[in-house]
C-alpha cells in the first residue's frame, strides 16, 4: 500500500466525524422531544379542553384549522430565521436567541391552559422560535463538514434525523398519557422542561462550534440579481407586477376562509409569478452581476420548482397528527390506549427504516444496477404518501358505514406513510443544504421548511371549501361521506404531484455546494 505525501489530506475513508457533532444532535433530540410532545397533544387538547366552548359538532373542524395554522407559522418562520442567521446573527447565535424565546412560548402553554388567549400566545412564540431555528439548525450541522469529511454528512444527516424521530417517539407515547392522567399543565410543562435542556446542551458546545459567519451586504445576492433580472424587460416585470396584484388580491379572501389562507396565498402568488419572471429575463442581469452570482440565481429557482411539488406531499403528512387522530377516535382500542399514541409508530419506524434502507434496500438495488438518487427517493416517497391515504380513505368508507373496527388497522397506512416521509424528508435535508449557494443556505433551507407551510395551506383550503354547500352536494353525490372524499382527493393530490416531480427531475442537474476544505 502506498503512502499519502507528506502534507496530504487524509483519506475520504479516514475523515472523522466532527467531534462538535455530539451537541448539536442532542440539543436536536431534546428540542424535538419538546415539539412533538406539545404538537401531538394538542388536536386532542383542543377537542376536549380548550373549544369546550364551541358546539361539539363544530370542535374537530376548529381543532384542525388551529392546529394546521400553527403548523404554517411553525414553518413560515424559516424564512425569518435563515434571514436573521444569513445576514446578521449567524447560525449559532439565532438558534441560541430564538431557542429561548421558544422556551417561554412552552412555558405559556403550561400556565394557560385555561386561557386561549395565553395559550394561543404560547403557540405564537413556539412557532416563531421553533420555526425560526428550523433552517439554521441543519444548516448548522452541515457547516461543520468540509469537502475532506463531507462523504461522512450523510450519516450524520441520517443520525440527526434519526434522533429527531428518537425524540419524537417517547413524546408522542408518554405524553398522551400525562395529558389523560396528570393534565394538561404538566403535560405541556414537560415538553417545556426538555427545551430548556436543549438550550443548555447547545450552549455547552459553543466553543467547539465551526462558525461561518454571516454573509456581508451582497451586491451580487439572491434578490439583488433578480430585482436586476426584472428590471431588464417587461415580460418579467409584468409578471411579478401580476403577482403582486394577485397577491394584494388574496386578501379579498379574508371574510371567506381568513386571514391565515389569505396570507399565505399572497406569499405562493408573489413567489411563483416572481420567480418565473426573474427566470425569463436571467440573461439579463448578466451586464451587472457576474456570471456565478446569475447561474446560482437560476439554480435557487429550479430548486424552488422541487420543492413546490413536494408540498402535497406535506399536506398528508402533517394530516397525522389531526384527521387520522380524529379517525382514529371512532376505531375500537384498549381503554388504556389513546387515539393520539398511535403517532408514536410513525418515529418507530422512521428509526427501523433509516439503518433498513440504507444498510440494505439502497445497496441491493445498486447490486442491481439501479442507484437510489436523492430525486428517485423523493419521488418514491411522494407515491408511498399517496398509498397510505388510500388505505385510510378505504377504512373511512367502513367506518361511515356504520363497521366499527381495530385502531390496530392505522399500522397500515403509518408504515407507507413513514416509508414516504423517510424518502422525502430525511432526504430532502441533504439535499437542500447541499443545493444551496454558500451564501443562502440558511435562506435555502427556509424555502425548503417553507414547502411545509404551502402544504398545509393546503389542508385549509380544502376543509374551508367541504363547509361550502355546493362542494358537499357534489360529495354527497358520489356516494362517500366528507371525510372519505377528502382522503381519497388527498391521495390523488400526491400521485399527481409525484409524476410531476418525476418528470421534472428527469432533467434536473444535481450541484454541489459544500465548502472547500
Amino acid at each position: 500500500m502506498s503512502t499519502p505525501p507528506a502534507g496530504a489530506s487524509a483519506a475520504p475513508a479516514e475523515a472523522n466525524i466532527p467531534a462538535q457533532i455530539p451537541y448539536i444532535i442532542g440539543n436536536e433530540g431534546c428540542e424535538r422531544f419538546s415539539f412533538y410532545g406539545m404538537r401531538n397533544i394538542l388536536t386532542v387538547f383542543l377537542v376536549s379542553s380548550l373549544l369546550m366552548h364551541l358546539p361539539e359538532a363544530d370542535r374537530p373542524g376548529a381543532a384542525k384549522d388551529v392546529f394546521h395554522t400553527f403548523v404554517i407559522g411553525v414553518y413560515f418562520f424559516p424564512l425569518l430565521g435563515g434571514w436573521l442567521a444569513d445576514r446578521f446573527w449567524g447560525k449559532y447565535h439565532t438558534i441560541f436567541w430564538l431557542s429561548l424565546l421558544y422556551c417561554v412560548g412552552q412555558l405559556c402553554l403550561a400556565l394557560f391552559v385555561d386561557n386561549r388567549t395565553g395559550f394561543y400566545t404560547g403557540l405564537c412564540l413556539i412557532a416563531l422560535g421553533s420555526g425560526g431555528i428550523k433552517p439554521c439548525v441543519s444548516a448548522f450541522v452541515g457547516d461543520q463538514f468540509d469537502q475532506t469529511n463531507k462523504h461522512r454528512a450523510k450519516v450524520v444527516f441520517d443520525a440527526f434525523y434519526w434522533i429527531i424521530n428518537f425524540g419524537s417517539f417517547f413524546a408522542s407515547l408518554l405524553m398522551p398519557i400525562f395529558l389523560k392522567q396528570l393534565g394538561p399543565a404538566i403535560a405541556f410543562g414537560v415538553p417545556g422542561a426538555l427545551m430548556f435542556v436543549a438550550t443548555a446542551v447547545l450552549w455547552l458546545g459553543r466553543k467547539r462550534y465551526v462558525m461561518v459567519p454571516p454573509a456581508p451586504p451582497n451586491p451580487d445576492s439572491f434578490l439583488n440579481v433578480s430585482r436586476t433580472a426584472l428590471a431588464s424587460g417587461r415580460p418579467g416585470l409584468g409578471l411579478a407586477t401580476a403577482g403582486t396584484v394577485a397577491a394584494l388580491a388574496s386578501f379579498l379572501l379574508v371574510p371567506a376562509f381568513g386571514f391565515v389562507i389569505a396570507a399565505c396565498t399572497a406569499l405562493v402568488a408573489i413567489i411563483a409569478f416572481g420567480g418565473v419572471g426573474v427566470w425569463l429575463q436571467l440573461d439579463g442581469a448578466r451586464a451587472r452581476h457576474p456570471a456565478e452570482a446569475v447561474e446560482g440565481v437560476r439554480a435557487v429557482l429550479r430548486v424552488l420548482v422541487l420543492y413546490f411539488l413536494v408540498t402535497p406531499f406535506w399536506s398528508l403528512f402533517d394530516q397525522k397528527a389531526s384527521t387520522w387522530v380524529l379517525q382514529a377516535d371512532a376505531m375500537s382500542k384498549p381503554e388504556w390506549f389513546q387515539s393520539s399514541q398511535m403517532q408514536a409508530l410513525n418515529p418507530l419506524l422512521v428509526m427501523l427504516l433509516i439503518p433498513l434502507n440504507n444498510l440494505v434496500l439502497y445497496p441491493t438495488l445498486k447490486r442491481f444496477g439501479y442507484e437510489m438518487t436523492a430525486l428517485r427517493r423523493m419521488t418514491a416517497g411522494i407515491v408511498f404518501s399517496g398509498l397510505s391515504w388510500v388505505v385510510v380513505g378505504g377504512m373511512q368508507v367502513v367506518l361511515d358505514g356504520g363497521h366499527p373496527f381495530t385502531i390496530v388497522w392505522q399500522v397500515l397506512p403509518y408504515a407507507l406513510l413513514t416509508l414516504g416521509e423517510v424518502l422525502v424528508s430525511a432526504t430532502g435535508l441533504e439535499f437542500a443544504y447541499s443545493q444551496a449557494p454558500q451564501a443562502m443556505k440558511g435562506a435555502v433551507m427556509s424555502f425548503w421548511l417553507l414547502s411545509v407551510t404551502v402544504g398545509n395551506l393546503w389542508v385549509l383550503v380544502v376543509n374551508a371549501a367541504v363547509k361550502n354547500a355546493a362542494v358537499t352536494n357534489f360529495i354527497a353525490s358520489t356516494g362517500f361521506g366528507v371525510t372519505a372524499f377528502q382522503m381519497f382527493f388527498f391521495a390523488a393530490f400526491a400521485f399527481a404531484a409525484a409524476l410531476a416531480f418525476g418528470l421534472v427531475a428527469r432533467n434536473y442537474r444535481v450541484a454541489d455546494h459544500y465548502r472547500k476544505a
